[in-house]
């Protein structure tokens, strides 16, 4: 029998609304450019009749750390050969093997409060029209015609409607992105990490005069250390009007690697 303490976890867990924000994994699911192939699965042992009844199968899977849903660790990004906390990117941090700084496995288990804010519902849309931006002035616009408070320590979600696409890949890519003026809007609220329903947080390709590509990467991951989360499927708590709940990501401890799969979940108390 459960203790004291646990049988009220329990229970609460047992009657909760889990929300899994996982995109399927398959050969051919939406990649972002640099990461390709993505994902791919080979099955090299099969069931075949032999000596006796029993059987089995198993295969090997061959994927880009940053190929559908998955998390960013705080070495994927430097600027100016600097990462986060101006750790210098030399021999001695970065290898062939990977990082022996800031790599994936430093990230630890993620159970915190999350909210959604639902930007293509704000616009009243299903999804934003691709190519476009969600800048900083329409996600405080958006949480505030939502109700929704942005606090230190929370994981943010950004639903641009485009999860449900994830079937086409073309179509997918072509996704809206969030603007440089939305991650700092972000950051200025010291939130743990943010997620979004597309490739890349950022839009794909040069942004602004400069010509310069993911900036919000920059401003979250190397000035702020703000984990970003991409691939999300967030339509479910969309239609369900989920705004506020329990987030749930656990990373895999794969040491000097650069990002991780994950499947994240978003737990709603009865």
């Amino acid at each position: 029998m459960p203790s004291d303490a646990v049988a009220p976890l329990l229970t609460a867990l047992r009657d909760a609304t889990v929300y899994d924000l996982e995109q399927p994994r398959y050969e051919g699911a939406p990649t972002f450019p640099a990461h390709r192939p993505g994902f791919l699965y080979f099955l090299h042992r099969r069931h075949e009749r032999g000596l006796e009844a029993r059987t089995s199968a198993s295969g090997v899977v061959v994927m880009a750390e940053h190929s559908g849903t998955h998390i960013d660790a705080l070495c994927h990004q430097a600027e100016d050969m600097q990462m986060f906390g101006g750790r210098g990117v030399d021999a001695r941090v970065q290898s062939t093997t990977g990082f022996t700084e800031l790599g994936v496995e430093t990230i630890g288990p993620i159970l915190a409060r999350g909210v959604l804010i639902d930007v293509a519902r704000h616009r009243g849309v299903d999804r934003i029209p691709p190519g476009e931006l969600v800048g900083g002035d329409e996600l405080a616009a958006a949480a505030e015609e939502q109700r929704i408070s942005v606090s230190s320590g929370d994981v943010v979600l950004v639903r641009t409607g485009n999860g449900a696409r994830w079937g086409d890949p073309v179509d997918y890519l072509r996704g809206a992105g969030i603007a440089t003026s939305a991650s700092e809007w972000l950051a200025g609220r010291d939130v743990l990490a943010v997620g979004a329903d597309n490739v890349a947080w950022d839009p794909i390709g040069p942004v602004g005069a400069d010509g310069r590509t993911l900036p919000g990467h920059v401003v979250l991951i190397v000035r702020h250390g703000i984990y970003i989360l991409e691939n999300l499927l967030l339509e479910q708590l969309s239609a369900d009007g989920r705004q506020e709940f329990l987030f749930l990501c656990l990373p895999l401890k794969m040491v000097g690697v650069t990002g991780s799969p994950v499947r994240p979940l978003a737990i709603v108390p009865p």
